[in-house]
Protein backbone atom coordinates (compact mmCIF):
# COMPACT_ATOMS: atom_id res chain seq x y z
CA UNK A 1 0.00 0.00 0.00
CA UNK A 2 1.33 3.58 -0.96
CA UNK A 3 0.37 5.77 1.58
CA UNK A 4 0.97 9.77 1.47
CA UNK A 5 1.13 11.63 4.42
CA UNK A 6 0.76 15.22 4.55
CA UNK A 7 1.87 17.27 7.40
CA UNK A 8 2.16 20.95 7.77
CA UNK A 9 4.13 20.84 11.55
CA UNK A 10 0.99 21.34 13.65
CA UNK A 11 0.36 19.18 16.55
CA UNK A 12 -2.76 17.61 14.68
CA UNK A 13 0.13 16.73 11.79
CA UNK A 14 1.46 14.72 14.80
CA UNK A 15 -1.45 12.85 15.66
CA UNK A 16 -1.99 11.93 12.01
CA UNK A 17 1.56 10.79 11.64
CA UNK A 18 0.88 8.40 14.74
CA UNK A 19 -1.77 7.63 13.10
CA UNK A 20 0.15 6.35 9.88
CA UNK A 21 2.86 4.51 11.63
CA UNK A 22 0.26 2.03 13.38
CA UNK A 23 -1.33 1.74 9.68
CA UNK A 24 1.64 0.38 8.17
CA UNK A 25 2.45 -1.40 11.09
CA UNK A 26 -1.08 -3.40 11.37
CA UNK A 27 -0.61 -3.78 6.96
CA UNK A 28 0.19 -7.62 6.42
CA UNK A 29 1.89 -6.59 3.02
CA UNK A 30 4.57 -4.29 3.30
CA UNK A 31 4.03 -0.79 2.76
CA UNK A 32 5.48 3.09 1.33
CA UNK A 33 4.94 5.99 2.60
CA UNK A 34 6.25 9.36 1.71
CA UNK A 35 5.87 12.11 3.95
CA UNK A 36 4.92 15.37 2.05
CA UNK A 37 4.98 18.75 2.27
CA UNK A 38 3.58 21.57 0.04
CA UNK A 39 4.73 25.30 1.10
CA UNK A 40 2.20 27.63 0.05
CA UNK A 41 3.73 30.02 -2.93
CA UNK A 42 4.60 33.87 -1.74
CA UNK A 43 3.34 36.92 -3.89
CA UNK A 44 4.45 37.87 -6.47
CA UNK A 45 5.19 40.83 -4.72
CA UNK A 46 6.91 39.87 -1.89
CA UNK A 47 9.25 37.05 -3.94
CA UNK A 48 10.22 39.91 -6.08
CA UNK A 49 11.21 42.41 -3.05
CA UNK A 50 13.05 39.37 -1.42
CA UNK A 51 15.42 37.54 -4.16
CA UNK A 52 15.46 34.57 -5.34
CA UNK A 53 18.03 33.25 -2.91
CA UNK A 54 15.95 34.27 0.11
CA UNK A 55 12.69 33.15 -1.27
CA UNK A 56 14.64 29.41 -1.81
CA UNK A 57 16.05 30.02 2.23
CA UNK A 58 12.05 30.83 3.26
CA UNK A 59 10.40 28.09 1.41
CA UNK A 60 13.79 25.31 2.69
CA UNK A 61 13.35 26.23 6.15
CA UNK A 62 9.61 26.30 6.24
CA UNK A 63 9.35 22.62 4.61
CA UNK A 64 11.71 21.40 7.20
CA UNK A 65 10.06 23.11 10.04
CA UNK A 66 6.98 21.06 8.71
CA UNK A 67 8.27 17.98 8.38
CA UNK A 68 10.35 18.13 11.63
CA UNK A 69 8.34 16.47 14.29
CA UNK A 70 7.00 14.01 11.52
CA UNK A 71 10.27 12.87 10.76
CA UNK A 72 11.62 12.37 14.13
CA UNK A 73 8.66 10.75 15.31
CA UNK A 74 8.94 8.11 12.22
CA UNK A 75 12.47 7.76 12.79
CA UNK A 76 11.46 6.76 16.41
CA UNK A 77 8.85 4.49 15.22
CA UNK A 78 11.82 3.08 12.97
CA UNK A 79 9.28 3.17 9.92
CA UNK A 80 10.78 3.75 6.80
CA UNK A 81 9.88 6.94 4.67
CA UNK A 82 10.83 9.07 1.86
CA UNK A 83 9.94 13.20 1.79
CA UNK A 84 8.31 15.33 -0.89
CA UNK A 85 8.76 18.94 -0.32
CA UNK A 86 7.11 21.28 -3.19
CA UNK A 87 6.42 24.87 -2.89
CA UNK A 88 2.50 24.92 -3.96
CA UNK A 89 -0.87 25.66 -2.68
CA UNK A 90 -1.54 22.68 -0.32
CA UNK A 91 -4.78 21.09 -1.25
CA UNK A 92 -3.77 21.23 -5.28
CA UNK A 93 -0.64 20.10 -4.36
CA UNK A 94 -1.24 16.99 -1.91
CA UNK A 95 -4.12 15.91 -5.10
CA UNK A 96 -1.84 16.55 -8.02
CA UNK A 97 0.78 14.32 -5.66
CA UNK A 98 -1.65 11.24 -4.97
CA UNK A 99 -2.28 11.08 -8.70
CA UNK A 100 0.67 11.37 -9.93
CA UNK A 101 2.31 8.87 -7.65
CA UNK A 102 -0.75 6.66 -7.52
CA UNK A 103 -1.05 6.57 -3.87
CA UNK A 104 -3.88 4.00 -2.35
CA UNK A 105 -4.66 6.26 0.68
CA UNK A 106 -3.77 10.41 1.79
CA UNK A 107 -3.78 10.48 5.57
CA UNK A 108 -3.47 14.05 7.08
CA UNK A 109 -4.73 16.10 9.83
CA UNK A 110 -7.29 18.76 10.08
CA UNK A 111 -7.82 21.53 12.73
CA UNK A 112 -11.76 21.64 12.18
CA UNK A 113 -12.04 25.16 12.05
CA UNK A 114 -13.28 27.75 9.71
CA UNK A 115 -15.76 28.71 7.76
CA UNK A 116 -18.74 27.07 7.49
CA UNK A 117 -17.67 25.10 4.98
CA UNK A 118 -14.58 23.87 7.16
CA UNK A 119 -16.77 23.28 10.06
CA UNK A 120 -16.43 19.83 10.62
CA UNK A 121 -12.93 19.71 8.01
CA UNK A 122 -10.22 22.21 7.52
CA UNK A 123 -10.11 23.75 4.64
CA UNK A 124 -7.10 21.90 2.87
CA UNK A 125 -8.58 18.72 3.93
CA UNK A 126 -12.37 19.63 2.49
CA UNK A 127 -10.47 20.53 -0.87
CA UNK A 128 -8.56 17.58 -0.83
CA UNK A 129 -11.22 15.28 0.03
CA UNK A 130 -13.55 17.34 -2.68
CA UNK A 131 -11.18 17.32 -5.34
CA UNK A 132 -8.93 14.06 -5.21
CA UNK A 133 -9.82 10.57 -6.32
CA UNK A 134 -7.66 9.19 -3.50
CA UNK A 135 -9.17 8.09 -0.59
CA UNK A 136 -8.21 10.10 2.62
CA UNK A 137 -8.47 9.20 5.88
CA UNK A 138 -8.67 13.05 8.40
CA UNK A 139 -7.22 12.53 11.77
CA UNK A 140 -7.99 14.90 14.53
Amino acid sequence: MKILLAVDGSPVSTHATKFAIKLVRELAEPSELVLFHADPPLLQAAAIKLGVEAVQRYHAENNQFAIKSAQATLNRAKVTFTEKLVVAEPADAIVKQAKKGRFDLIVMGTHGRGALKGLLLGSVAGKVIAHGTTPVTVVR
